[in-house]
């Protein structure tokens, strides 16, 4: 029997995209869409929403959210709290938040998957971002993307400082003397490096993590072009969350 989806913030650039995902997908059903900028309140026989609450009782297994960030939260308590395992790719949740929305999905026994980044490639760079910190303990994330993405530093920024200080012996980088001119022209501080966050038309979505030692430098570096790249990894959660009975954070928990 085919997971039915509903998918959240279709009309948005990345929800369009899972839009074509599920519809191409012969295990998964497209079952209803949710956008509150919608007009139309029917796509090829899928029923279109405006107000999540009217969605309470829908027959749906998951639910696909790709909205804004002031919204995340709140849509994702919404999904656990009427049974429908959440796979999320908005970004700008809290520590707290994720926390809360784990314990609350391990209570309705639910699965589902907050992952700031879908991209296979993305989460190996940040296994391999933990890996060298190991040995060089030096270094700084630089994140690019479209200048359309509201928040800054991105999720996938943040889950990488996350992994990297996991695995890096703390150490505070650069002159101990160091003064900053503009406000802001060394980035954001985390766990003793930095983070810069870079938004200009044409850009999908990139991150660099260079790394420097005596004599030597590494960088890591993933790209994506088209929105396309993230899709292996929704479709991967999909399958997944309905097997699980508690939300993870991060793909490669899925993995």
């Amino acid at each position: 029997m085919a997971i039915k989806v509903i998918v959240a913030g279709f009309k948005g650039r990345m929800g369009s995209t899972a839009v074509d995902m599920v519809k191409s997908d012969e295990a998964l059903e497209l079952a209803a869409l949710l956008d509150p900028f919608a007009e139309e309140k029917d796509l090829d026989g899928v029923p279109v929403f405006n107000d999540k609450e009217d969605l309470i009782g829908f027959d749906a297994d998951v639910w696909v959210d790709f909205t804004m960030p002031k919204v995340a939260y709140e849509n994702t308590r919404f999904a656990i709290e009427n049974s429908f395992a959440p796979v999320v790719g908005t970004t700008g949740f809290t520590e707290e938040q994720i926390a809360d929305l784990i314990a609350l999905s391990s209570e309705k026994s639910l699965g589902g998957l907050i992952a700031p980044n879908f991209a296979i490639g993305a989460i190996l760079l940040m296994e391999f971002a933990a890996k060298a910190s190991q040995y060089f303990p030096d270094l700084e994330i630089i994140e690019l993307h479209h200048d359309k993405k509201k928040d800054a530093p991105s999720g996938t920024a943040i889950k990488t400082a996350e992994l990297i200080a996991q695995s890096r012996q703390s150490k505070v980088q650069g002159a101990s003397d160091e003064e900053e001119l503009m406000a802001g022209a060394r980035g954001a501080e985390y766990d003793g490096f930095r983070i810069h966050s870079v938004r200009l038309p044409g850009l999908v979505a990139h991150q660099e993590v260079i790394f420097g030692a005596q004599g030597e430098g590494l960088t890591l570096r993933h790209d994506s072009y088209d929105r396309s790249s993230f899709m292996s990894g929704v479709n991967l959660g999909i399958k997944e969350v309905v097997k699980r009975d508690t939300l993870v954070y991060g793909l490669e928990k899925l993995l």
